[in-house]
């Protein structure tokens, strides 16, 4: 898991950063040339993370689907709603943790937008989710981080991540027959892996 993300395994370098700190440390204050080369990349990379954070801002009612488009980029999902409307999805990839749903009007113009994934709406979702079929639930959650059939066993199991700082993530079970049959929160794989500083 990215220590940067504050997961589980965030401190287990913190020693090894910290010496390379210093070292960059006494470097800087002894060479002058250094310091000003350092500088200029890292001014880069901090207007980069603004320029990011920025670029995320979610749209307002009212906006224009145009200036949505111009500003986010063509979505990872379109879903037809009732009376012409339509939602957008802007989910971020496996390892995201938002996914944003914008509802467009029939008049072309933003209705409503909402991050889907986090405990409130999984715990209104996770009531009424039994019998969904596969596309009500991506109209609902979005495209998931994983797809798993599962074999022998029959049915498929759907994996979302989401902000959180425990090893979770959020699971649809769908039977044999393609409808949803259970939601519940599991142990996320990609953090849930064997400290080798731990080993003998």
């Amino acid at each position: 898991m990215d220590d940067a993300c504050g997961g589980p395994r965030a401190g287990l370098r913190a020693s090894g950063v910290d010496a390379v700190r210093m070292t960059m440390r006494r470097a800087l204050r002894t060479s002058p040339w250094l310091a000003a080369q350092v500088a200029r990349p890292a001014a880069m990379l901090c207007a980069c993370i603004l320029a990011g954070c920025a670029a995320m801002t979610p749209p307002q009612a009212g906006q224009p689907q145009v200036a949505v488009l111009a500003h986010w980029g063509a979505p990872s999902g379109r879903y037809a709603l009732a009376d012409g409307a339509e939602r957008l999805e802007y989910a971020n990839g496996p390892f995201g943790r938002m996914t944003w749903m914008v509802d467009v009007g029939r008049d072309g113009r933003v209705q409503a937008v909402q991050q889907v994934l986090n405990e409130a709406h999984f715990a209104d979702f996770a009531a009424r989710v039994v019998g969904l079929s596969p596309a009500q639930v991506l109209l609902e959650l979005g495209r998931p981080a994983e797809r798993r059939q599962l074999g022998w066993l029959g049915g498929a199991l759907w994996s979302w991540r989401y902000p959180t700082n425990d090893c979770l993530w959020f699971q649809v079970s769908f039977d044999n027959e393609g409808h949803a049959s259970a939601a519940s929160y599991g142990i996320d794989p990609s953090c849930d892996q064997p400290n080798d500083s731990n080993r003998n």
